[in-house]
């Protein structure tokens, strides 16, 4: 009975003490659908399909609101969001890759759910 009420508190102790995985609201991917390659130099150009899964359903940000952040490359076109089901967004961007070591866009939106984050890393030669 001491056993059973030890590894009751143990397992109590070690529930509380574990760590959570902080889960964002939005997942946010990145997929390459034009110019995809092992490594990348200044002035390739790549078509990057940015897509949104709301997984909170009612988001109260607009996905204008959706911030792109790069190193090492710049958006020079983009299509507008286009919604494929009622929580699902995507978005073309024509991104430039320039000078650098550090090749990498980031996604981010912010809201009182934990908003959503994504990055996609690319290779320079």
């Amino acid at each position: 009975m001491k056993t059973r009420l030890i590894l009751m508190l143990l397992l109590g102790l070690f529930l509380t003490i574990l760590p959570t995985k902080n889960a964002n609201a939005c997942e946010i991917e990145f997929e390459i659908v034009k110019g995809k390659k092992e490594t990348y130099k200044a002035g390739d150009k790549i078509i990057v399909l940015v897509k949104v899964a709301l997984t909170h359903r009612a988001c109260p940000i607009g996905m204008k609101k959706t911030k792109f952040k790069t190193k090492g490359l710049k958006v020079v076109k983009s299509t507008k969001w286009k919604q494929i089901s009622t929580n699902d967004w995507e978005r073309k961007l024509m991104i430039v890759v320039e000078e650098g070591d550090n090749l990498n866009i980031t996604a981010v939106r912010e809201c009182d759910k934990d908003g959503g984050f994504g990055s996609m890393k690319l290779v320079a030669e």
